[in-house]
């Protein structure tokens, strides 16, 4: 069998070679497309070339005829020489000429539940190869499947024939966070991770703007915030580099979510208005008090003071500057980590407290000041859960209308998701135990006496250690434990996190890529096969040849395994047993 094997693999090293010198000759190359569809048929096992002349022809529109252009480039730039190959029998004397895209209604607009289903067949004898969606954002998704079936060097590229999908996502929210406060990116580093994010059939940027840390938003009502919040005058914001992140957005169908955290999270407002903010710039964990009596969870303190007239006047400037900037219908509001002791740090506050009042009401007062006003804008606002869920600061369901807002969880994995659901609101998933891609890298706060053990061990200083690994971000199934169907409806979908406490440019696509993707796929076509069998087996070998294709395209992937792995296929498995094709 060991001889054999050997056998297989040279016969198959030689089938390759040929094909590169030859393509007409015979070519050899599984698809991979990532993330897997929902439905694929390629009964035959054949392919095609693409005529030199080859081209896509689709209907106006200002967003899908960017996108034809783009993937046009692509297509005819890309030089993809699979990793993993197989024979496959070329049809001679035909070449596929163009893609005819058909799009049933071009005025859907992106918003979340809108129809990303797209259906894409290359039929044999045919010269066309047609794509057939409801919206144009379905039509982006068609795009990109096929631009991921094509391989070799132009002129001579090939991609399979016979072929037949049908596609759509399980879920309408799949997003990733980025926070630009903690660590500044530029726009360009933006623009890539949306790139990528479309790449992976991911839809929504959640951009996580502001924080205590700095006010990078340059805002027409309010300039003062990050002229004197920000880093400096070349970390900002301005509004035309929102309208070209958005318009790009729109582009790549991913939709750009704007989140202003408040009333935590705000020590960086207190730069141009030091009257609204209670504990700022104070040191975060006064020496001698407890965990419970610290001013915040960590470096960066400053809250919005609820009872200061001020606040509103200043936050509903930035909330409507920040609605007209970003088209988005869904206004992220923050609302996570709202901590006790620094709202008692102010004297007025303090004399609310001693008159009877409570905190959980200061909090029911600023969200009843400023949830109106993000609903007047047109807007659905999303809060962190902590908002009903927090043990000590929290809001009254009565102050929270379910058809106004969503909750998004972060702790507790599917028991908080349990509680929100139950509760009858609809919820994004982010659970730290999961889905928090900046997790397992260590602590950042200096003079800490914890890394001073010579037995080592520990979770490294990191409060949420583990690092989360492609295979735990797989296989978890945000709707775990939700028996009931209406329940399971109100899970909307879910994001991965990179906060950026230790991340900036120069690491932020090692960190994303490609754990993002395996939860890309696992929203999109979920984590099972057929048989409602997890299929994470078969992923690995899928998911390490989309790595380094996304790698050719200017992603910086971190691997996954050695590249032996992939030459050697099954070998690096946990077991033993026959390698796991693509089904």
């Amino acid at each position: 069998m060991r001889a054999l094997s050997k056998f297989h693999v040279t016969l198959i090293a030689f089938l390759f070679f040929i094909s590169l010198l030859s393509p007409l000759f015979s070519t050899a190359v599984p698809i991979n497309i990532w993330p897997k569809p929902r439905f694929l048929s390629w009964p035959q096992q054949k392919a095609i070339a693409l005529s030199p002349a080859f081209t896509i022809i689709a209907p106006k529109h200002q967003h899908l005829s960017a996108s034809v252009t783009r993937y046009l480039h692509l297509i005819r730039s890309e030089s993809y020489s699979p990793l993993i190959t197989r024979p496959v029998k070329l049809m001679k004397g035909c070449t596929l000429r163009n893609l005819v895209v058909h799009v049933t209604d071009l005025s859907l607009p992106l918003h979340h539940g809108v129809n990303e289903s797209y259906t894409l067949s290359i039929p044999v004898g045919s010269f066309s190869a047609h794509l057939s969606a409801h919206s144009v954002w379905g039509a982006m998704h068609g795009l990109e499947t096929f631009s991921q079936m094509i391989w070799g060097t132009s002129p001579d590229l090939c991609l399979p024939v016979g072929i037949s999908i049908r596609d759509s996502p399980l879920f309408g929210h799949r997003g990733v966070l980025l926070d630009t406060s903690r660590n500044y990116y530029g726009v360009d580093d933006i623009m890539r991770t949306i790139k990528a994010m479309s790449a992976n059939k991911l839809n929504v940027f959640h951009w996580h703007i502001t924080d205590s840390q700095s006010f990078p938003l340059v805002l027409p009502s309010e300039p003062s915030l990050a002229a004197k919040g920000s880093y400096g005058p070349d970390m900002v914001y301005t509004p035309d580099d929102v309208s070209k992140i958005v318009q790009f957005g729109f582009e790549h169908g991913v939709r750009v979510l704007p989140e202003i955290d408040t009333p935590g999270h705000t020590g960086s407002w207190g730069e141009a208005y030091p009257e609204i903010v209670t504990c700022g710039n104070m040191f975060w964990l006064p020496a001698g008090k407890s965990w419970d009596e610290r001013l915040a969870s960590e470096p960066g303190t400053g809250q919005l003071n609820p009872l200061s007239p001020k606040t509103y006047e200043v936050v509903k400037n930035v909330i409507r500057d920040v609605a007209k900037q970003f088209p988005e219908p869904f206004f992220h509001g923050g609302g996570d980590e709202v901590i006790p002791g620094c709202w008692k740090t102010d004297p007025a506050i303090n004399s609310f407290l001693s008159s009877g009042g409570t905190l959980s009401q200061l909090l029911e007062k600023y969200i009843n000041s400023t949830l109106p006003y993000i609903v007047s804008q047109n807007r659905t606002v999303v809060y962190w859960e902590d908002v009903l869920l927090d043990a000590q600061i929290k809001a009254g369901p009565s102050f929270l209308p379910k058809e106004h807002t969503i909750l998004q969880t972060w702790n507790n994995g599917p028991k908080n998701t349990k509680r929100i659901v139950a509760a009858g609101y609809r919820v994004i998933v982010s659970s730290s135990d999961f889905y928090y891609l900046d997790c397992g890298h260590g602590g950042f706060l200096g003079n800490d006496s914890q890394y001073d053990k010579q037995g080592g061990g520990g979770g490294g200083g990191s409060w949420c250690a583990p690092f989360k690994t492609w295979q735990t971000i797989y296989n978890y199934d945000i709707t775990d434990g939700l028996l009931n169907e209406e329940e399971r409806k109100l899970v909307l979908g879910g994001e991965v996190a990179l906060w950026s406490e230790q991340a900036n440019p120069t690491v932020l696509d090692s960190r994303l890529w490609p754990r993002a993707s395996a939860f890309a796929e696992s929203l999109w076509s979920g984590n099972r096969d057929e048989r409602g069998v997890k299929r994470y087996g078969e992923a690995v070998d899928r998911l390490n040849r989309w790595r380094y294709r996304m790698v050719k395209r200017g992603i910086g992937a971190e691997p996954i395994q050695p590249l032996w792995c992939l030459r050697n296929p099954g070998m690096c498995n946990a077991v033993p047993g026959d390698a796991l094709e693509d089904r």
